[in-house]
Formats: structure tokens, C-alpha cells, sequence
């Protein structure tokens, strides 16, 4: 990684994330950086540069460069510990807050981005149809059962969910899986969200489906109560499984 634009101090990779980027952490643990394709890396710096600006805890955008191979964006670290690094009872003393983080979240004003669910489906067309899948990401009873079909088993609930959409639209993470939601271990309160290139208008299901999925592997029936809204099971059925068409 270039000094010039990080710094003399090493940096260590992380892991690569969902898009592809390659992700570093420097060594102070102050910074992340992502390397990767200019258009997404750029949307991703937007987002945050918009939550940003609603006062919203979270990354902040430290550095940008194009590259010979696409771009770099270096962001500050939220200060914590991952959701998903928690045990179950650390979880449910943290759900209230998580809950309404979410819920804060979701009622921001004045987005300009979105996420809306004719870009989902239009991506996990895509994804599909160059039988990039990542199986990693499917549920484990569809693994065995070509994305082709997946797909097409979606595609008759599209008017509906469209007709959802529209009558209600909010702010959404975009990928709020709990290693997205990083707490402070001493109170389990919410200190930010993380990896914010897909946060855009969407249905909430969207958001909360990808969050009870996640917080189950940890506490099996996770309250959907703290969230301001009747939570729709075949929403959350229909995004969830959408979602994971849509990474490849």
C-alpha cells in the first residue's frame, strides 16, 4: 500500500470484502482502508460522507485516491466490538439499543441514494446469470438448489413487494449483518454502523431481514418488538433471500 497516501506506520490485511475489495487496518487500529473497483469504493465514500452529515456514529471518510487498479478509501474506525463477537446474553442486554440504532436509522430524512428493490432483483439478475453465487451466503436448505431457480421462485412476488416498497421507504443499511454493528463492549450500546455502500431507500424488511438472519446464529428468536412496525415474516422471507442472490 502506497506510503504516500497512508502513512509511514504498516498496515495489516483483514479480509476481503463482500464486493471484493481488499480491506487493511493500520496498525493503530485507527483506520481502515479498501482497495477496489472506483465505482463501488466511491459510492461506498458518498454514503458514508451523507450519514455522515445527519450527525449519525459512524465512519468517517479520512482519505481518497484513484489508483492504477481502481481506487482507494481510507475511513476511521469505529471504536468497539462487532455484534456478532457477542454471546447471546450480551446480545439481548444489547438488542434495545441495536433496535434503536435501526430505528434511528431508518427514520432519517432527505436520502439521495437508493437501494430500492428494482436494483436488488436487476443485480441478483446479474449475479445469476454469471453463475457467480457465493453458496457461502444462501440458506443452508437452498444450497443444493440452482440460483437460476431461486430466482425465478422470487420473481412472482415482485408487483407485491413493489406495491410495499413504495408505500413505505426508509433509510436503509443496506448490509446490516451484526459484523456491521460495532457496540461498546463496556455499556452493549451502539457506537456505529459499518460498510455502508449499499445504504439507500428500501423497505425495512430489507434491513431487518439480514439482521434477525445474523442475530439468530446467536439467539434463536430475536425480538422483532423494538421497531416501530408489525414485521411482515414473508417480507423478511422474500428479502433475505433476494439478498443473498444479490453478492457474487
Amino acid at each position: 500500500m502506497s506510503h504516500d497516501l497512508l502513512g509511514p506506520d504498516g498496515w495489516t490485511p483483514v479480509n476481503h470484502g463482500e464486493s471484493g475489495a481488499a480491506v487493511f487496518r493500520s496498525a493503530d487500529g485507527a483506520r481502515y482502508a479498501k482497495s477496489g473497483p472506483a465505482a463501488e469504493l466511491a459510492a461506498e465514500r458518498d454514503r458514508i460522507d451523507w450519514l455522515a452529515t445527519q450527525g449519525f456514529p459512524g465512519q468517517r471518510t479520512l482519505d481518497w485516491q484513484i489508483t492504477d487498479d481502481g481506487a482507494r478509501l481510507v475511513t476511521s474506525a469505529v471504536e468497539g466490538v462487532p455484534a456478532d463477537q457477542m454471546s447471546r446474553a450480551q446480545l439481548e442486554q444489547a438488542w434495545p439499543s441495536i433496535a434503536g440504532a435501526v430505528r434511528r436509522l431508518h427514520d432519517l430524512p432527505g436520502c439521495p441514494f437508493s437501494r430500492d428493490l428494482g436494483q436488488m432483483f436487476a443485480l441478483a439478475t446479474d449475479v445469476v446469470a454469471r453463475d457467480a453465487v457465493t453458496p457461502d451466503f444462501l440458506p443452508e436448505d437452498q444450497i443444493a438448489t440452482p440460483p437460476a431457480e431461486l430466482l425465478a421462485r422470487l420473481a412472482p412476488e415482485l408487483d407485491l413487494r413493489h406495491k410495499q416498497e413504495a408505500e413505505r421507504s426508509v433509510v436503509c443499511h443496506g448490509d446490516l449483518t451484526l459484523p456491521n454493528i460495532i457496540l461498546d463492549p463496556e455499556t452493549l450500546t451502539v457506537s456505529g454502523f459499518v460498510d455502508l455502500g449499499r445504504l439507500g431507500l428500501a423497505d425495512p424488511h430489507a434491513d431487518l431481514a439480514l439482521l434477525f438472519a445474523t442475530a439468530g446464529e446467536i439467539w434463536p428468536e430475536p425480538g422483532g418488538d423494538l421497531f416501530g412496525f408489525e414485521v411482515d415474516p414473508d417480507r423478511i422471507r422474500f428479502y433475505l433471500h433476494l439478498d443473498a442472490l444479490t453478492w457474487g
